[in-house]
């Protein structure tokens, strides 16, 4: 995992091959877009289909790194309905 820095904002960059886990750095990377305001509370963060795409990993990787962001307590999970970044539940 390495980081650089864009306007004194340091941006964690995928390294598949690297020495920490995939679903780690996919979910340190979504912390940082929850962090810098991309993905705003009660907003969906992307589908683990969509996580799949992007990072070129296995479901079951998406479904880790997601997990992950649920146990820092990031997101909620809306059974039915997806994965929201914490604060406001969705409307229903």
């Amino acid at each position: 995992m390495c980081l650089t820095c864009s306007d004194t904002v340091w941006i964690m960059k995928y390294d598949p091959l690297g020495p920490v886990p995939r679903y780690r750095q996919i979910a340190a990377i979504i912390r940082e877009r929850i962090e810098r305001g991309e993905l705003e509370p009660s907003r969906p963060i992307p589908s683990e289909v969509q996580i799949e795409q992007e990072f070129g990993v296995a479901r079951a990787t998406a479904r880790k790194a997601v997990a992950l962001l649920r146990d820092w307590g990031l997101v909620v999970t809306v059974p039915g309905m997806g994965t929201y970044v914490a604060g406001e539940q969705p409307d229903m």
